[in-house]
């Protein structure tokens, strides 16, 4: 490919220089402003899952890798590994990371420091000292963290040790402490100047196993407000307990704080992971699946102990939903055979499932975007290449010992043979800073990768077939549509929404050339008129059957490939009346997993398998067998089609100030509820960026009914209602709908002249629906057409 070329795709991919720097989002934290301002966005490469030697289980591992050098490694220093030796293993990143979350265990925080200190009360007592006994445990079999973790992890009813006394304070006193060094050492290395070089965010792990059921979920804080201890298993039991006290003490307090958690590993949950109900067993309603929604806006899809996606024969007979699963459906249990998987614990059927509750309750509980992470419990964040986990790994000093790695997994044992490097997360964001990217997570503006760091894109909406040749092709995909994470109400009457996606290879790291491109799926789940869900699978861009293939004696690759793709793809199967989900799947060229790497590296002779360890011969006739070649892939954000939603809108913001600007807004409505009733209830719109542009509030009854039950107005010249000088709501006889606004000469302050991302929200009484799309400058005016 030619450089002229190469640049023209790096122009279509990723976001140019700023067309302007206003933001869409609020800004709640002070700091210089980033030099680099992408209004089209740009993509930041991160790990939002870390441990370090304040886990429990870190520890174990002879990890003293803190949070300071955790950031230090994710910026690009060197850090050495367990057993710390002279000359012994070290780590390096090949690329350093945009931004870092540590998530260190928060049930331990207190208890470990308190055992690990000489002097405190908890020093000598019995349970402290067998903890000590087995630091670090090079042999997985050596201690198991059964005694330390199963009163707080492993049971329904969390209880802490005598030792934090009768109401536990002498432990969270400590963990205090703990928290408070957490959030100075990210406000330490977050770079705050205009340079925006790195971020960090305040975290922890809510870490819940009861009955080896895995509902750990990593609790990302937006900037320095947090609450005062972190909301762990043990003083909330339940995932929906924590959200709400997460909502009580942090989003609802008025302190400036905002969070979200990120579930993980549901592949290790035993399908309670996506459980469709409350704490106390009952079912959701609207109320409920959207708190969820709310707290818990992505999924980790993939990191070390395995994928997520989705499983062949459970509710798939997708044949790459194969990658990189444990055979265990339970937290640290070795399935020797394979058991019955729950739907519910993958995260496609998840998908599925909340489409089916959308259809009864009216909201989505399993709203989910994509990001990976690693899960290293090494200190070591965004360690995902295949060759450097060959010999780095991520579980500390047993990391060391060849035969560790290669063997299977046991109820001691996560690591073993079925482990593998994890992923990284990935955001599409305007600047490397906290505000903007936590604002990317919230909008699922997102996608997880296996590792390595293709780009992608994925936008739903309106285009023009040839969008793939346009010079302009992301701004388009904002301006006529939404990008991955976003939702969709009917665009083209009954025609398939368009879905663009676009994704450039992995440019590589200094002198490592990457992987070139296979193909690009489209992944459709949607829900049929009786309410049961399906899946399809498309190949839209790419050859799966290019020849590409792997010398596994030299881990050399050959055969041809893409530096890019890109396609223009609409639904052959669309039903303007189904709702559905769409997300893109991106899969490179076959390359050598990280066991063949090492299998290599210790140059096992494998014909003669009796004189080698049992481990070693997993490199020749494998137990458990991983495969010796692997796919390295990302997965987009879905993007939601909802027949209820917003259709087509035009609006216009006039600025001409003194007192004679304007708004007009239409727009269709795919489906109006039965319940809506102007008559009963109030209709609302707001338009905003980073500031609130303009808002009405049209009362209950202040609009005359024209005809029953299908079209009401509001004309006033003098816009007494908030500016309102005439608005409409039209609904047909199939229930589809149109809703006008358009005010008298009025003051619009907040109104930017420039292009950038505006949101508007329409309500119709408890009928709420989004629009948010690149809006443009017109001379006097902001438009937005789609």
């Amino acid at each position: 490919m030619s450089l002229t070329v190469r640049l023209l795709l790096v122009a279509l991919l990723v976001a140019p220089p700023a067309l302007a720097d206003v933001a869409p989002f609020e800004r709640t934290e002070t700091r210089e402003d980033c030099s680099d301002f992408a209004t089209l966005r740009t993509p930041l490469f991160g790990d939002t899952h870390v441990h370090t030697t304040l886990s429990f289980d870190a520890v174990v591992g002879g990890v003293d890798l803190g949070p300071r050098d955790a950031y230090g490694f994710a910026k690009g220093a060197e850090v050495a590994l367990p057993p710390y030796e002279e000359g012994g293993r070290t780590a390096q990143l090949r690329r350093p990371l945009d931004f870092t979350a540590l998530s260190d265990h928060a049930e331990f925080f207190g208890e470990v420091s308190l055992c690990l200190s000489p002097g405190t009360d908890a020093y000598d007592d019995q349970i402290c000292q067998d903890y000590r006994a087995n630091i670090p445990s090079h042999s997985p079999d050596g201690f198991s963290l059964a005694t330390l973790a199963a009163p707080y992890l492993a049971v329904y009813a969390p209880y802490r040790f005598d030792f934090c006394g009768d109401d536990g304070s002498v432990c969270l006193e400590r963990a205090s402490l703990i928290w408070q060094d957490i959030q100075d050492a990210a406000e330490e290395h977050y770079d705050r100047t205009s340079a925006c070089t790195f971020t960090t965010f305040a975290a922890y792990e809510y870490t819940a196993a009861p009955q080896a059921q895995n509902l750990h979920r990593n609790v990302i804080f937006r900037n320095e407000n947090v609450t005062t201890l972190p909301i762990d298993y043990v003083t909330q039991p339940k995932p929906q307990l924590m959200w709400e006290m997460l909502d009580e003490q942090c989003i609802a307090a008025g302190t400036g704080c905002d969070v979200l958690a990120i579930p993980h590993n549901s592949n290790l949950s035993g399908g309670l992971m996506f459980l469709p109900e409350n704490a106390d067993g009952s079912a959701l309603e609207k109320e409920d699946a959207s708190l969820r929604s709310r707290m818990e806006p992505l999924v980790e899809i993939t990191q070390h102990k395995g994928d997520s996606e989705c499983r062949p024969g459970v509710l798939s007979n997708d044949e790459l939903c194969g990658y990189e699963k444990m055979r265990g459906d339970h937290l640290g249990i070795g399935a020797f055979t394979t058991p019955d998987y729950v739907p519910s614990t993958f995260v496609r059927n998840a998908l599925k499932e909340g489409l089916e509750i959308e259809q009864s309750v009216g909201a989505n509980p399993f709203k989910l975007g994509f990001i990976g992470s690693t899960d290293t419990h090494g200190g070591t964040p965004g360690l995902v290449n295949e060759v450097d986990f060959a010999t780095a790994g991520h579980l500390g000093t047993r990391d060391g010992i060849a035969d560790f790695k290669l063997e299977k997994q046991s109820v001691a044992n996560l690591g073993g043979i079925e482990a593998n490097p994890g992923g990284l997360a990935v955001v599409w964001a305007e600047e490397n800073a906290r505000d903007a990217i936590f604002s990317s997570m919230r909008r699922r503006e997102v996608y997880g990768t296996s590792g390595t760091r293709p780009i992608l894109r994925f936008f739903g909406g309106d285009y023009a077939d040839d969008l793939c040749d346009s010079a302009d092709l992301a701004h388009q995909g904002y301006a006529r549509g939404v990008p991955m994470g976003g939702e969709l109400g009917p665009l083209n009457k009954k025609k398939s929404p368009s879905f663009a996606v676009m994704a450039m290879k992995d440019p590589g790291a200094p002198g490592a050339p990457s992987t070139p491109l296979q193909r690009i799926q489209i992944i459709k789940g949607w829900v049929d008129y009786f309410g049961s869900s399906h899946e399809k699978v498309f190949d839209v861009a790419g050859d799966p059957d290019n020849g590409a293939s792997v010398d596994e004696a030299t881990c050399q690759t050959s055969g041809s490939g893409f530096d890019s793709l890109c396609a223009v793809w609409t639904d052959p199967d669309f039903n303007p009346a189904e709702r559905a989900f769409y997300y893109a799947r991106v899969l490179e060229n076959p390359v050598c997993r990280w066991s063949t790497h090492l299998c290599n590296s210790l140059a096992v002779d494998c014909s003669d398998i009796d004189a080698l360890s049992s481990p070693l011969k997993q490199c020749c006739e494998p137990e458990v067998d991983m495969g010796t070649t692997i796919q390295e892939r990302a997965w987009s954000s879905p993007i939601w089609y909802a027949p209820e939603g917003l259709g087509k809108v035009k609006a216009m913001a006039k600025v001409k100030g003194d007192g004679k600007d304007m708004i007009k807004f239409s727009a269709g409505l795919g489906s109006v509820p039965g319940t809506v009733d102007p008559n009963t209830q109030a209709i609302t719109l707001s338009i905003s960026d980073d500031d609130l542009v303009y808002s009405a509030n049209i009362p209950a009854g202040a609009m005359t009914e024209k005809k029953a039950g299908r079209k009401y107005m509001l004309v006033d010249k003098n816009g007494s209602i908030d500016g309102v000088k005439k608005a409409y709501l039209k609904i047909n006889k199939k229930g589809a709908g149109k809703f006008g606004l358009k005010t008298a000469k009025i003051d619009l302050p907040n109104a930017d002249l420039e292009d950038h991302f505006v949101t508007s929200r329409l309500s119709l009484g408890d009928h709420a629906m989004e629009h948010s799309r690149l809006w443009t400058n017109k001379g006097s005016s902001l438009k937005a057409a789609n």
